[in-house]
C-alpha cells in the first residue's frame, strides 16, 4: 500500500513537472515568435519544417502530424508565412494534389540570427545534463509519449 502511494506521488510530481515545462516552453516559443513578428503557432510550424525538411520540402500533413494539429490549420498558417516570405510552397513533383513547403533564405537567416540566443537558452535549460543523460531521458520520454497516446485512445473509447 505504501509503495502504491509513493508511486502515485511520483507520477503526480512527474505530471506537474511536465505541465510546468510545457508552460515555460510555450513562453519561450512566444518570445522567439515575437522576435520574428509572428505568432507562436507560426514559430512552431517554422521549427517543424526546419526539422522535417530533408532538402526537398515537406508536406503540410507531415508538419501537422509533427505538431499534432489539424492539417487545415497548417495550410492556413503556411499561406500567411508565405506572404511574410518565411516559406515557399511548391507543387509536389510526385503528386500535384500536394504542396512541398520549405523555409526561405529569409527564414533561415532569421533563425540563424537567433541561434546564439537559442544555444545559450539550451545551455541554461540542459546544462546539468550530458549527451548520454539527454539520450536516456529522450528514450524514456518517447516511451511515455507513446504510452500516453495509447492511454488517451483507450480513455476516449471507454476501455479504461
Amino acid at each position: 500500500m505504501a509503495e502504491t502511494k509513493q508511486l502515485d506521488r511520483a507520477v503526480t510530481d512527474f505530471i506537474w513537472n511536465i505541465v510546468e515545462i510545457h508552460s515555460q516552453l510555450e513562453e519561450i516559443h512566444k518570445s522567439w515568435a515575437q522576435m520574428l513578428g509572428i505568432t507562436e503557432p507560426q514559430w512552431l510550424i517554422l521549427m517543424a519544417i526546419d526539422e522535417l525538411d530533408g532538402g526537398r520540402g515537406v508536406s503540410g500533413i507531415a508538419v501537422a502530424n509533427k505538431l499534432r494539429i489539424h492539417p487545415a490549420f497548417v495550410t492556413n498558417q503556411t499561406k500567411r508565412l508565405e506572404k511574410l516570405e518565411f516559406l515557399v510552397r511548391v507543387t509536389s513533383p510526385e503528386d500535384a494534389r500536394f504542396l512541398q513547403i520549405s523555409l526561405t533564405q529569409k527564414a533561415r537567416a532569421e533563425i540563424a540570427n537567433l541561434s546564439i540566443k537559442r544555444q545559450a537558452l539550451n545551455s541554461t535549460m540542459f546544462g546539468e545534463l550530458d549527451e548520454e543523460s539527454l539520450h536516456y531521458l529522450n528514450k524514456r520520454l518517447s516511451s511515455i509519449a507513446k504510452n500516453s497516446r495509447l492511454a488517451s485512445q483507450k480513455l476516449s473509447i471507454g476501455v479504461l
